[in-house]
């Protein structure tokens, strides 16, 4: 070969597409302490994650397992496991819900397991009560979890699959339970409405399930029912409480399988136990009709060019710095592929197409970096500034337009303040932001990689705003501000509110009072703490993001209905 020859050669090996994103993170910066610092700052809160997640799933311990084996039943997790297409991936929503919040009366994960998988091969969304757990009865984030499932599957027309073992509500804490439009009614509102957009639902009664929540399973298509377990409104010592002309008689009598099967004829199928239940719930899901899918652009998948294992030391152990937030799509997109939408104006979100897992996808990103310009000040990381609130609605409105789902990857302090900022339109064009992404019709899906405060949450379709899949980081932070400026205001009301009532407040009463409201504050701006009241639906590591996404994405193109994209009315 000719050296021109050769040399062309050796250049097209090395030549990048156009789109590919370069690769920062050298050899020099891997070697460096301040890698090292992050890499360990990260891997402690993905250990802390690891920890927790493994207690939760334990559910009501060891002991309360073996006692349901011993009934020659299978555990909650194990029957969701039994249910799945083997070696599939199972997308856990609320894993944490109610961490911290119920400790008196020890319901871990609001005693529900709920979550999307595969039966047969088609995106299912699983609800399993734990009846290891205060017999499965519902608390009150169990209710909001179901409905958190309940309204995914609506969203993303998901078969449901409920698999029931539980003895209703859980009295001590009824009257949150019970009442309110987002409480346990709310359930079987969901279920007849679903059951009316023609979603599938199939029900198995395995263990336990009384009183209010026995509508739940003859609200589905189908019901199963496990020899042994019972439904009924009210159990033999309620019944006999109530002077009902039933008598002496048990629960067996009153509601088991058998009397629903061949008395009430509730039951549609009686099982010996909970493996033939389910792989009869599997002999149903693999009779369903086919269902047409949405019309998103999908491709054969290709991996990122650069190790997701980089991540870790990508993202900086002291939150208040800045990074390259390039160098996190790269890690989690196909082909570490970025088509930038604007890359010279509105710098600090960062808008484009890439693909993730084939999916084409619209990405919004925060930029954590400092933007330096030559001709007008810097600009801060991290801050939504008005040209890049513009620039991030045109783009939200481009991607429905196209039909192209739209991915937020949060670290964002909220929208610039001052009054350059006010003269420029930032309310209105950070409005114009929120109205776009409010509106779309495409699915949104959120991760948190860092923080996520006040406004910027928001506009970055933060919960309020019908992600699809919502989840953080280990290191997440979240809340109205940051941590200090907020411990500092609220020490400010406090000392107000004590002096007005005629006390005197010492420099070191200050101080105490100083730390006590910044740690409550740092507490609740933790993820795990968003993540108990269902704020996300999971905490992930880093390297599980693309995963994670794709997976979701997925899910939602289950759903073939696309509405017309409307704005309303825009202040342009």
């Amino acid at each position: 070969m000719a050296k021109a020859e050769k040399q062309a050669d050796k250049a097209k090996r090395f030549e990048l597409p156009a789109d590919r994103i370069p690769n920062k993170v050298s050899k020099v910066r891997m070697d460096s302490d301040e890698w090292a610092k992050n890499v360990e700052a990260m891997n402690a809160l993905i250990q802390k994650h690891r920890t927790a997640a493994e207690q939760l799933r334990l559910g009501g311990g060891a002991k309360a397992i073996a006692k349901k084996e011993s009934k020659g039943q299978l555990p909650p997790r194990e029957r969701v496991k039994a249910l799945l297409d083997e070696g599939t991936p199972f997308l856990e929503y609320g894993l944490y819900a109610g961490l911290g919040m119920y400790d008196e009366w020890g319901i871990p994960s609001a005693n529900v397991i709920t979550g999307v998988g595969k039966v047969q091969g088609r995106d299912v969304m699983v609800v399993a009560n734990d009846g290891t757990i205060k017999a499965g009865a519902f608390c009150p984030m169990t209710s909001k979890k179901v409905l958190r499932a309940q309204r995914v599957a609506m969203e993303n027309h998901l078969p449901l699959i409920y698999l029931v073992d539980s003895a209703g509500v859980f009295l001590p804490l009824q009257d949150e339970v019970f009442p309110d439009k987002d409480d346990f009614g709310k359930v079987f509102d969901y279920a007849a409405r679903i059951s009316a957009m023609g979603i599938p639902q199939i029900s198995a009664v395995m263990g336990l399930c009384v009183a209010g929540g026995a509508y739940l399973p003859v609200l589905c298509d189908h019901v199963l029912m496990t020899e042994g377990s019972g439904m009924y409104l009210a159990a033999a010592a309620l019944a006999k409480a109530a002077k009902t002309t039933a008598g002496d008689v048990t629960n067996d009598e009153i509601g088991g399988a058998r009397v629903h099967a061949e008395k009430s004829g509730t039951a549609d199928y009686v099982c010996k136990n909970d493996v033939e239940c389910i792989e009869k719930i599997r002999s149903i899901v693999g009779m369903f009709k086919d269902t047409p899918k949405a019309p998103f652009n999908h491709e054969e998948a290709k991996p990122p060019v650069y190790d997701v294992a980089d991540l870790a030391g990508i993202i900086p152990s002291n939150p208040y710095a800045g990074y390259e937030m390039r160098d996190i799509i790269a890690r989690i997109v196909d082909d570490s592929i970025f088509n930038e939408y604007k890359p010279d104006y509105g710098k600090t979100l960062l808008c484009g197409y890439s693909r993730i897992g084939g999916w084409a996808v619209g990405i919004v990103a925060n930029q954590k970096d400092t933007i330096r310009h030559k001709d007008k000040p810097w600009e801060t990381g991290g801050v939504i500034y008005h040209d890049a609130a513009d620039k991030a609605a045109r783009f939200i409105m481009d991607c429905n337009q196209l039909g192209v789902p739209l991915v937020f990857l949060h670290d964002v302090n909220g929208f610039m303040v001052g009054p350059e900022s006010e003269h420029n339109g930032i309310i209105r064009k950070g409005a114009k932001m929120v109205n776009a992404m409010s509106n779309s019709v495409v699915p949104k899906f959120s991760i948190i990689v860092g923080g996520s405060f006040g406004a910027g949450h928001y506009a970055m379709c933060g919960r309020a705003y019908r992600p699809r899949y919502i989840a953080a980081w280990p290191n997440a932070r979240y809340a109205v501000m940051g941590g200090d400026a907020a411990s500092n205001t609220l020490l400010t009301l406090q000392i107000s509110k004590m002096k007005a009532q005629g006390k005197e407040v010492s420099d070191e009463e200050a101080k105490t009072l100083l730390d006590d409201i910044k740690k409550r504050y740092t507490d609740a701006m933790h993820p795990a703490y968003g993540a108990a009241r269902l704020w996300l639906d999971a905490i992930i590591e880093p390297n599980e993001t693309r995963d994670a996404l794709i997976q979701a994405i997925e899910m939602s193109a289950n759903n073939a209905d696309l509405p017309e994209f409307k704005t309303g009315v825009l202040q342009t």
